[in-house]
């Protein structure tokens, strides 16, 4: 995917919007790494509503939504975990420094240069977020760039998390 997002044709998607899962499903049973290699798996987080973002640096959107999730992330700091999973194939050497230039500092980057995470959500472009309760089910997703501190956003989050 090198080179910008690829998406599916697709008339009912709308890139940027909360989708929810109706049934929700449980999520998949994935790994990935930290940024220091040591692996992890999408489990470990059940008990938290978990927030998977699928990302690159060579991908546009991806970028530009990134201040975004770190606003998120740290206005729910306890009660939310989001999860930036880069899929750049380079690794910790491609990510680490972009991620010091750019000051993200509150999100957990972790890395998926297999692409685990993006076959096991069946993402079909990046950036994919998964929104997962606090039970391990999928209950929406947003298929593209989105202003994470948008009313929409906020109302799609507002039962899943303590008032605050």
């Amino acid at each position: 995917m090198p080179g910008g997002a690829l998406w599916a044709q697709s008339g009912d998607i709308k890139l940027g919007e909360f989708i929810p899962q109706n049934p929700p499903q449980p999520a998949p049973a994935i790994s990935f790494t930290d940024i220091a290699g040591k692996p992890v798996k999408l489990s470990d987080f059940k008990g938290t509503v978990t927030l998977v973002n699928l990302w690159a640096t060579w991908c546009h959107p991806c970028l530009k939504e990134m201040p975004s999730l770190e606003k998120l992330q740290a206005s729910h700091q306890g009660a939310l975990k989001v999860l930036a999973i880069s899929e750049d194939h380079g690794g910790a050497a491609v990510v680490a420094p972009f991620i010091k230039k750019q000051g993200l500092a509150k999100l957990a980057i972790y890395l998926d240069p297999e692409s685990n995470a993006l076959h096991g959500f069946k993402a079909r472009g990046l950036p994919t977020s998964i929104l997962i309760g606090k039970d391990g089910t999928i209950i929406g997703r947003v298929e593209g760039g989105t202003d994470w501190q948008s009313d929409a956003i906020a109302a799609a989050l507002k039962p899943l998390l303590p008032p605050g």
